[in-house]
């Protein structure tokens, strides 16, 4: 087990006074039974009204009501986690799933619909050219290696990028350019998984590595692909591993680009001149002794 503290802050500056409309903040850990929050504590500066939800994917969601106008948006979360998943290959998956290709029963299959549903139908063809090399009709072949190939493949063949741009590469950009950051290997991971028929969703949270220097640390995002009984089951396809106790799981979603870490907007006054704020985010994941 893994003591782990998650500090995240974000700040956006303005150069003059705004108006904040209601944000929503994804900064909680999904709790289970591999991680449990010890405690947390989240400062938000300008005055402002917190309300804690769950949304449509479980999801621990903070919805913020800003009191007072602000040129300065402060964003503080400090969560203390203890992480229990040490042993990430210990699953065992259904029989009739266990080779490549099975149908999942019956029962799941409205619920898993929209995870097996492509959100980039129109990369369909070059995707299917490259899926070829790990399978094509009427092949046998091991799920759960059928599934290591495509991540490793994932993680050895392209070059990582970090993006500051927000949303998604479609896997055809990622494709072509043989480049993306951990979002757009993800969400090539996810699009590949579906074209199989495999139920995939994509994934935000935190990276603890302690091979950082200190006081650094860096949100992340991987694919879970839900393997009959074994459940959802985590790929990190910029490392190429499976995910264990270093993955902090905060967002699950369907689409790739409706689980920020924090999303909002403002409005300026009449006489302002539009502007883009400076933002500014640190993020330090650290492993706190038991």
């Amino acid at each position: 087990m893994r003591r782990l503290l998650i500090k995240h802050i974000t700040t956006y500056q303005y150069t003059e006074s705004v108006t904040l409309l209601p944000h929503k903040l994804l900064l909680s850990p999904r709790e289970g039974h591999d991680i449990r929050v010890e405690s947390s504590d989240l400062i938000i500066f300008p005055a402002h009204q917190l309300q804690w939800q769950r949304d449509v994917y479980d999801n621990a969601m903070a919805e913020v009501t800003f009191t007072e106008p602000s040129n300065l948006l402060s964003i503080d979360s400090r969560v203390m986690i203890q992480h229990y998943d040490d042993e990430p290959l210990n699953f065992l998956v259904a029989d009739y799933a266990m080779m490549f290709p099975f149908q999942y029963d019956i029962s799941e299959c409205a619920d898993l619909g929209p995870y097996l549903s492509a959100i980039f139908d129109q990369d369909r063809v070059l995707l299917s050219a490259w899926m070829h090399q790990f399978w094509q009709s009427g092949q046998v072949v091991e799920t759960y290696l059928l599934l290591e190939w495509i991540n490793k493949a994932i993680a050895t063949g392209f070059t990582y990028h970090l993006r500051e741009e927000p949303g998604v590469q479609s896997p055809a950009t990622t494709l072509t350019s043989h480049a993306g950051s951990c979002r757009d290997f993800a969400t090539l991971f996810i699009e590949a998984c579906r074209s199989l028929g495999l139920a995939a969703r994509f994934v935000s949270g935190y990276l603890y590595s302690p091979m950082l220097p200190q006081g650094q640390g860096t949100t992340h995002a991987w694919s879970e692909v839900y393997l009959p009984g074994a459940g959802w089951k985590g790929f990190d396809s910029t490392s190429g591993q499976v995910v264990g106790n270093q993955h902090i799981a905060v967002a699950v979603s369907r689409h790739p680009e409706s689980v920020p870490p924090v999303s909002g907007s403002f409005t300026i006054g009449p006489n302002v001149k539009s502007q883009s704020p400076i933002m500014n985010v640190m993020v330090e994941v650290s492993e706190v002794a038991m």
